[in-house]
């Protein structure tokens, strides 16, 4: 099994910022696409940032400029550092694993955390 754990959501006040960090199970041996996805009340799952194993970085217009994506050297962690929050950026946020191949070699196409709350207040 594959397991992804989001941490560093929490409340903040508009123009604060926050460290978002996803780990990885110790079993992922490699993840061809890491991501945030965000999901705002009475809204749809919305991508935030992703980030290949290459690595090559999109992000929505929405958060570009203020939300960096970034992983670790050994890629068992992502992050996601946001900047200049609004409370448009309020939402639950989810990490998110493509094409995820484990020590084992097991393969998962895509894999979701439990998501972490971000609360950003005017």
């Amino acid at each position: 099994q594959v397991q992804l754990v989001e941490s560093g959501g929490g409340l903040v006040q508009t123009g604060g910022s926050l460290r978002l960090s996803c780990e990885f199970s110790r079993s992922v041996k490699s993840v061809d696409i890491m991501g945030w996805y965000r999901q705002a009340p009475g809204k749809q799952r919305e991508l935030v940032a992703t980030i290949t194993s290459r690595p090559r970085t999109n992000y929505a217009d929405s958060v570009k400029d203020r939300f960096t994506i970034s992983t670790d050297n050994a890629k068992k962690s992502v992050y996601l550092q946001m900047n200049s929050l609004t409370p448009e950026d309020t939402g639950v946020y989810y990490c998110n694993a493509v094409r995820v191949t484990t020590y084992t070699n097991h393969r998962y196409l895509d894999v979701w955390g439990q998501g972490t709350l971000v609360t950003v207040s005017s």
